[in-house]
């Protein structure tokens, strides 16, 4: 799998959380301090290589684990 496919990946199940947990894009952006939705519009549609701290917020709002968001070992890496 290469990296942009890694990006979409993250990004779809992103959007699968969040959508279940209840949050716009604009609320999970002001709950992770971001200040504006389209940050996370853009890590939704794998447009962006969002940071490690950015991930780490985003899964401690929607109490998630990493593997909700890319599982590792379901996919080999190129």
């Amino acid at each position: 799998m290469d990296k942009k496919e890694i990006l979409k990946e993250f990004g779809r199940n992103l959007k699968a959380e969040r959508n279940r947990a209840g949050y716009s894009q604009e609320g999970l952006a002001e709950k992770v301090g971001l200040g504006f939705g389209q940050h996370i519009g853009k890590i939704e549609r794998g447009e962006t290589n969002t940071s490690l701290t950015v991930i780490a917020a985003i899964m401690d709002v929607l109490d998630i684990d990493f593997e909700k968001l890319y599982d590792r070992h379901a996919k080999k890496f190129n």
